[in-house]
């Protein structure tokens, strides 16, 4: 990881779980720090998550020091360190302190190595994209919803400034190719390969109007819209509620491509944790797909543990 700032000094910027574990983590990268003369800051609110040892800044200034943030956590912490380098052409390395960890490559055990070869240049950038609502973004989904519990929601489809249709249901889900596993799924949208530049919008539960996923552009303009004349709707980013969509007020989305850069290091063996990882969400894989989900080393050991039993004596 090189300095994009033309420093001699490389900063690197820590962004933590809320309470999960990561001091362990932390040490690691300050005795990297110390070994290489790198600097490494982190934000005030995470002060007593980091140590003495790290330097906290305001969190407005974080963003603007640092050549390339390391997140602790999991996909949500992922996805938070993320957002606060939108557009800054600064690459984010993740260690997985979490559970799935779709985002993250990284696991703690392996974190020192990983610091080595980011001073070495072993590595690769991953783009990926995000959704931009006005003030809000989103790099898995915006759900808009009822404001009142167990209700239906009617919202109106615009693209490119024409309107195409309503919905009337449980939810509409607007998500990236990232988060196209996460609720997008769940409902029954399609997963998207990270490489598509593509928006889906899929209805939850529908009752009538647009009933089925629909696959927009990156250069396309969408905004779904309130029809009422006096119900607000809500919507989230993330998973985090936002403000309310008023009456007759159009939620405008875009999608953003190469909003930030993630750190690789093996796309091979992310995509093949991934596959993993997808094998919960209930794919459907046959027996011989099911197999290739085994690690080539585990099943190697398997093979040869195989052919050291004795052959079974005929009885």
């Amino acid at each position: 990881m090189k300095s994009s700032s033309g420093r001699q000094r490389l900063t690197l910027g820590l962004v933590v779980h809320p309470d999960r574990p990561v001091l362990d983590s932390v040490q690691v990268i300050t005795r990297y720090a110390r070994r290489t003369g790198a600097a490494v800051i982190a934000r005030r609110c995470d002060a007593d998550r980091v140590g003495p040892e790290v330097d906290t800044v305001a969190p407005e200034e974080f963003a603007d020091r640092v050549d390339g943030v390391i997140s602790l956590g999991g996909d949500g912490t992922m996805l938070g360190a993320m957002r606060l380098v939108v557009g800054r052409n600064v690459p984010v390395l993740g260690v997985n302190h979490g559970h799935l960890g779709f985002l993250i490559e990284v696991t703690p055990s392996e974190l020192e190595q990983a610091l080595d070869r980011m001073a070495q240049g072993r590595y690769t950038i991953e783009p990926h994209s995000c959704l931009e609502a006005g003030d809000f973004t989103a790099f898995n989904d915006i759900v808009v919803t009822s404001a009142e519990p167990l209700s239906s929601l009617t919202l109106d489809l615009e693209v490119n400034g024409l309107r195409h249709g309503y919905y009337r249901g449980d939810a509409v889900i607007a998500c990236t190719p990232t988060g196209s596993t996460a609720y997008n799924y769940a409902a029954g949208g399609p997963v998207i390969s990270p490489s598509a530049p593509v928006v889906a919008l899929t209805p939850v539960a529908p009752m009538s109007g647009i009933s089925r996923c629909v696959i927009l552009g990156k250069d396309d303009h969408i905004v779904l819209r309130n029809p009422s004349e006096s119900v607000p709707l809500i919507f989230s980013v993330d998973g985090t509620p936002a403000d309310p969509l008023q009456p007759r007020a159009g939620l405008s989305l875009r999608l953003r491509t190469d909003a930030v850069d993630i750190v690789r290091f093996d796309a091979d063996t992310h995509l093949q944790r991934n596959r993993v990882k997808l094998s919960l969400l209930d794919l459907p894989l046959k027996p011989d797909q099911l197999v290739e989900l085994i690690p080539q080393p585990l099943r190697e050991q398997a093979e040869r543990l195989r052919q050291a039993r004795p052959a079974d004596r005929p009885h």
